[in-house]
């Protein structure tokens, strides 16, 4: 399993009675991969995992394992608060045919570094899948520095970070721990070609699903060395992705999916829709001005 480029962290389509819109995450698969999309994320943050019941953390991951067919790789994710509920879930997606496991540190507890470490070990340890660490302490309240990464890179079941800081100096010093065995994955799309370019591997996108076969190009230029490039292809991004700064995700990026036709963006209380219509044009009209970008090769 090779994990780098572009990686999208799907979004989850709902119906407007609040069901699952089966129909609309398939089409949103297909879309991802035939725009190069190098793998998916599975009831992620995104994809509003803590929203969904458990029958429907089934149904979706069943479905995307099965229509993906191996294609590319399916990444479920499986991050609890508590340990042993991190372990039960990533077993059962293993059950389930997912390829890894991406798990959050531990959110609201407030867990040491230590404890961090004793947490992912056993995770790794028990749940039967290659983990990939996440960090993302703004919506956690939690970070997990460095050093622990550090501490935790060398078990044979931790394949990788997803690390959503986009400081220049966190950016650097993950980059300094990535290996043969163990990438790297930036979790910011507006510090995405940055990362690349220092040392990651590739990007777990939200903006993505939106406009996947841009996003790959990018993640192509910065994969492959060209600075200019890379940057060139980045700046072009930078109006969506500022549009999408008008809300927490996963709200705009729902109002763009209904404005591709992908689901009507629905989301789940305490999460509304955009209540703002230049917001919703603004996203409207980048992904207009971004239709000859996407659609390039």
């Amino acid at each position: 399993m090779k994990l780098s480029g572009s990686i999208c962290a799907l979004a989850t389509p709902f119906q407007a009675a609040g069901a699952l819109d089966t129909e609309a995450f398939e089409r949103l698969i297909e879309q991802q991969i035939e725009g190069g999309t190098q793998a998916l994320v599975v009831a992620g943050s995104t994809g509003e995992a803590h929203f969904l019941e458990a029958d429907e953390y089934d149904r979706l991951l069943t479905l995307a394992v099965k229509r993906v067919d191996g294609r590319v790789p399916v990444i479920a994710g499986t991050g609890e608060a508590g340990t042993a509920k991190t372990i039960h879930l990533t077993r059962h997606a293993a059950d389930l045919g997912a390829d890894a496991a991406l798990v959050v540190t531990p959110y609201y507890v407030r867990p040491t570094q230590s404890g961090l470490i004793r947490h992912f070990t056993e995770v790794a340890e028990q749940g039967g899948l290659p983990v990939i660490l996440y960090n993302v302490p703004t919506r956690t309240a939690c970070d997990m520095l460095p050093e622990t990464v550090a501490a935790l890179r060398g078990h044979e079941r931790i394949v990788g970070i997803k690390e959503a800081r986009s400081d220049v100096a966190r950016i650097q010093a993950i980059a300094e721990l990535a290996g043969e065995d163990f990438v790297y994955l930036s979790g910011d799309d507006g510090s995405a070609v940055e990362a690349m370019l220092a040392g990651a591997a590739g990007t777990i996108s939200v903006v993505a699903n939106l406009v996947p076969r841009a996003f790959r190009a990018m993640c192509d230029a910065a994969g492959g060395g060209d600075h200019a490039l890379a940057r060139e292809r980045a700046q072009a991004l930078m109006p969506l992705l500022q549009a999408l700064d008008c809300a927490p995700n996963p709200i705009p990026v729902k109002a763009g999916l209904a404005a591709l036709g992908i689901g009507d963006g629905s989301l789940r209380l305490p999460l509304e829709a955009l209540q703002g219509d230049s917001d919703l044009a603004a996203i409207r009209d980048t992904l207009a001005r971004l239709t000859p970008l996407a659609s390039a090769d």
